[in-house]
């Protein structure tokens, strides 16, 4: 039996991130409307013709078309190409690291919903509901198999993840006497857990957090005096900063910590 080099599988990850990136433009476009990603078809924003399966080739299409669409002229947004390459760099990088098929599958699917929930949430401040509850779901299915974290872990830290994020948002809002927090971050938490456990639910708030102050607090000032009524921090993005560093590197910054504080 020939055996394949490493190489062919890490272009065919990637030429497979590249069509989900394209499934997860759509993903992050209509889910936050409640809109559905099957019915209908994708469509040109400026003129409403449905788009053929030749101009929704994954990063050539755009190049080709110069982005424009093809019959009225219409600019096509960079996120498309931009979304695709990234997911596509991201399975082809987990193909290539990862010590398993199955663990390159379970970072790289983990890490292109944790771009899907910030790019809607940075765009819409939303965390849509299609992407946390079914990658919960994912997540603990995944422990269920030899060498990811077992299913008690995966359900543990979803609990945990949970919970403490509920607790948070009810220690906030008794504190600042308004609401603070969505649920979607809450559900998201539990999705975080569902993948990397307890503890990585503790190291994601803390690596979010930390982002959240050095980087989302000045840009929000920043805004706030451009456009005093659009102020918002997006804690999503950066819990999914936090829960990438945490799949990522997570062992290793734990590894580190034992060994020079403790």
């Amino acid at each position: 039996m020939m055996l394949l080099p490493d190489w062919y599988f890490v272009i065919v990850a990637g030429l497979f991130g590249a069509a989900l990136g394209s499934f997860l433009n759509v993903c992050v476009y209509r889910w936050p409307a409640d809109l559905s990603v099957i019915s209908p078809r994708s469509r040109c924003g400026g003129c409403g013709q449905p788009i053929a399966w030749y101009d929704n080739i994954p990063v050539l299409s755009w190049l080709a078309l110069r982005a424009r669409c093809r019959h009225c002229g219409s600019r096509i947004s960079p996120q498309y190409p931009l979304v695709e390459l990234g997911v596509a760099g991201l399975w082809a990088i987990a193909a290539w690291q990862a010590g398993s098929l199955l663990e390159a599958v379970r970072v790289a699917s983990f890490l292109t919903i944790l771009l899907g929930i910030a790019l809607t949430d940075a765009r819409d401040m939303v965390i849509p509901d299609q992407f946390t509850i079914p990658g919960t779901a994912l997540g603990i299915c995944f422990a269920a198999f030899p060498g990811a974290p077992s299913v008690l872990t995966g359900a543990g830290g979803a609990v945990l993840g949970y919970l403490l994020l509920w607790a948070v948002k009810l220690a906030a809002e008794k504190a600042l006497g308004k609401p603070a927090l969505g649920v979607g971050d809450i559900h998201m938490m539990a999705l975080v857990g569902a993948f990397t456990g307890p503890l990585g639910v503790l190291l994601t708030l803390l690596i979010g957090s930390v982002l959240g102050l050095v980087l989302g607090v000045p840009a929000m000032w920043v805004r706030g005096r451009l456009a005093p009524l659009q102020t918002y921090l997006p804690l999503g993005l950066f819990l999914a900063l936090g829960a990438a560093v945490t799949v990522i590197w997570g062992p290793a910054l734990v590894g580190w910590y034992v060994r020079t504080m403790l």
